[in-house]
């Protein structure tokens, strides 16, 4: 269910700020979201996978905080990010 280093590179790739960049907020959504879309994929399957579960209302308790973070800081940054992974955003 980990992202492999392929995947993860990929994703960092599209969502760098700059060319070492690994750990901004817009790459660290990114990769939540991924994990995200795939550990639903994997609950859908297996819907009695309580841990799973409970793993994926921490990523997704995650990712808001960061988007929350990111809007605070840069809305425009914030905005164009949502759109991007096509993420709701919130109206201010």
């Amino acid at each position: 269910m980990a992202l492999t280093i392929k995947k993860k590179q990929k994703i960092i790739g599209e969502h760098k700020v700059h060319d070492k960049d690994t750990g901004s907020p817009e790459v660290q959504i990114a990769i939540l979201t991924k994990q995200i879309d795939e550990l639903a994929k994997h609950l859908k399957k297996n819907h009695k996978d309580d841990h799973s579960r409970r793993g994926l209302l921490k990523m997704v308790a995650d990712r808001r905080t960061l988007m929350n973070y990111l809007m605070r800081k840069d809305e425009k940054r914030y905005n164009s990010l949502a759109r991007k992974l096509d993420l709701k955003q919130v109206k201010k």
